[in-house]
Formats: structure tokens, C-alpha cells, sequence
């Protein structure tokens, strides 16, 4: 068994050798199969073990929280879904909370002129979609999706909870106005704001470009069956996103218009909260995928690469082309992707150099 998925026919290996029957196994290796020999030996209980070996694992070479492969009855599914949906609803109710009435706060209770909390909000708005480039290439090549996620989503909750003590305390938040008269907000009043809003903008830079993946990776594209769910996640994740932007634009945007603001930044920070609780609780049934390394260089690799092999001729069989016989890649946290001629003008790169 590797560790980027079951090879079954290196179980029946195995359990040959265990049955100390050599001269079977090596009898499959000269006939090119093992299956083959097993068959003309009348010896179906080893291969049955075998394809039941390989049944019993994922075939994209996932691992679980403790880096064992991920066995398809326990991990993964539709039974790790619900915690990866209730995350995202609450994390997007917890940040459309905030997003959508911030103008009308920095106006009315920093006493920001309109101007100046229009482009403070855009360049808050504009960083929370810079940060998960950012978060997407930590997750790749060194964290993997599942403590990226974690990690940004408890920087995340900090920023929250800063957010809603500048607008809780009243050291941390300008005086009202009295009548026309409005006190500016302190430097250090200031501060503590935007570090606050910050922060959930470094938070949401690991969450956005991993959530929607990591519940892929919950469905084994090797498995027929698990592949043609995938799809009906997608619209249930989709969904769940709706239903926190619809909540926090109704119902959150009338309690910071008139509960007060402390209330109307403490409800998204709890939904955040329970996002984070929602995420851990499904652990013990998560699928993950290994990172393989940053994205970034192996783009730049294919770029010298088909400058280097320009004038090289394609095979006509398209196997050759790949590193690997098998349905793995070789590279650690990846799959073996299959052949189209969408990009047939690179394919070069993939021939040997002599």
C-alpha cells in the first residue's frame, strides 16, 4: 500500500509473500500479471483480498487527521460535509456582518466623513480578496488545507472580537455628537479598530480559497459514485453562503441600527465561534490531502521547460507522457491528471530531454 493511494496489486504481493507461495509471485511478475496468475491457479481468495484492499481505501491518495490512509466507509462523504457547510455559512454571516453596514458605522460612530469610510471600507474590501492568494499557496506547499484553514479562521475570530471591543468599551470608541458637534476618533482608537478589521482580513485570506476545496477533497474522484457527488456539494456550499449573506444583511444590519453596535459585532463574532467549532468537531472524519510543494514554481518550471523543448515532437501515445505508469503522480499531494488536447501546444514539456 502507498501512501498516494491503495495498489492493490501490491496487496496481493504482499499477502503472497506472507503465504510464502514465491513461486506464484513470481510467476506473475514473468507473465506480466499477478491477477493473471492468481486466476490460472484457481487461487481467487488472495485476489479477492486484494480488490477488497483496495476497496476499503481512498483511491486520490488522501490521508486522515493522523496520516493513515483515509478508509472510505469511516472518512470523507457526506458525512463529513455538514461540519465544512456550517462553517462556511457562519463565517460568511460573521463576515457579511460586518462588510455591509462598516460605511454607516465609520460615519456615525468614528465620525469619518463619507469620502474617507468609503475608501476605508473599499481598501478593506480589496485586501480581503488580495489575502487568499496568500492563503491558497501556504495551503498548497506547506500546510495543506485543513490547519490553514484552522490557523487563519482562529486569526480570524482575534479580529472579531477586537472589532466588537473597539465598539463595546468606551475608552476604544469617540464620544457621541452633541448636536452638530462631532468628536474625532483618537489615533489609538483608530488603531484598534482597523486592527481588528485587519486581522479579519488575514483571516478570511485563509479561509476563502480552502473551504470550498477541502470539501472536495471529502470525495474520491477515483470512485465513480463519490465523483457524481461532488457536484451536488458544490450546490449545497453555495447555498450555505446565501444563507449567511441573507441573515447578516437583514437581520444583523437591523440590530447595529437599532440595538446598538456592540450587539451588532459580538452576534457575527459568535457565529465565528461556532464556525470554529463546527470545523474542528468533523476531524475525526476529514479526508486530507498532503501539500506538494508551491504551485508558483512548478508553473515557472513549465514555462523554461517548453522554452527549452519547443521544437521537441509529442508522441502519439499519450502514456508516455506521463512520470508515472499508474494512476498516481509523483508528485507528493497530487493526483495523475488525465490527457486533453486543450493544452496539446505545451505538451512538449512533457517529453524527455535527450
Amino acid at each position: 500500500m502507498g501512501e498516494m493511494g491503495v495498489d492493490w496489486e501490491g496487496s496481493v504481493e504482499t499477502a503472497l509473500l506472507e503465504e510464502e507461495n514465491t513461486a506464484l509471485l513470481q510467476s506473475g511478475k514473468v507473465k506480466g500479471s499477478v491477477e493473471t496468475a492468481l486466476l490460472e491457479e484457481g487461487n481467487t481468495a488472495l485476489l479477492l483480498s486484494g480488490k477488497d484492499c483496495e476497496e476499503e481505501y481512498t483511491g486520490d491518495g488522501s490521508v486522515d487527521f493522523w496520516g493513515r490512509p483515509s478508509v472510505k466507509e469511516n472518512t470523507g462523504n457526506w458525512r463529513a460535509c455538514p461540519f465544512i457547510l456550517g462553517n462556511e455559512c457562519c463565517e460568511r454571516l460573521a463576515y457579511y456582518g460586518i462588510n455591509t453596514n462598516l460605511v454607516t458605522y465609520l460615519t456615525k460612530r468614528l465620525h469619518q466623513g463619507n469620502a474617507a469610510a468609503a475608501k476605508s471600507v473599499t481598501t478593506w474590501a480589496g485586501t480581503c480578496y488580495l489575502t487568499p492568494l496568500l492563503g491558497a499557496v501556504l495551503a498548497d506547499a506547506y500546510f495543506g488545507r485543513y490547519w490553514t484553514i484552522a490557523a487563519f479562521s482562529t486569526i480570524y475570530f482575534i479580529g472579531m472580537t477586537t472589532l466588537t471591543l473597539s465598539a463595546s468599551v468606551s475608552s476604544l470608541k469617540p464620544p457621541s455628537c452633541v448636536g452638530s458637534v462631532c468628536p474625532a476618533a483618537s489615533m489609538g482608537q483608530y488603531a484598534v479598530f482597523f486592527l481588528g478589521l485587519y486581522l479579519i482580513a488575514l483571516g478570511t485570506g485563509g479561509i476563502k480559497p480552502c473551504v470550498s476545496s477541502f470539501g472536495a477533497d471529502q470525495f474520491d474522484d477515483t470512485d465513480a459514485k463519490e465523483k457524481k457527488k461532488k457536484g451536488s456539494f458544490f450546490n449545497w456550499f453555495y447555498f450555505s453562503i446565501n444563507v449567511g449573506a441573507l441573515v447578516s444583511s437583514s437581520v444583523l444590519v437591523w440590530v447595529q441600527d437599532n440595538v446598538g453596535w456592540g450587539w451588532g459585532f459580538a452576534i457575527p463574532t459568535v457565529f465565528m465561534g461556532l464556525a470554529i467549532g463546527s470545523f474542528f468537531s468533523g476531524t475525526p472524519l476529514y479526508r486530507l490531502q498532503k501539500p506538494g510543494g508551491s504551485p508558483v514554481t512548478r508553473m515557472c518550471q513549465v514555462v523554461v521547460a517548453s522554452l527549452r523543448k519547443l521544437r521537441k515532437k509529442v508522441p502519439l501515445d499519450h502514456s508516455h507522457l506521463y512520470e508515472v505508469q499508474d494512476r498516481n503522480s509523483a508528485i507528493q499531494g497530487s493526483r495523475r491528471l488525465e490527457y486533453t488536447d486543450e493544452f496539446k501546444y505545451i505538451s512538449c514539456v512533457l517529453t524527455k530531454q535527450q
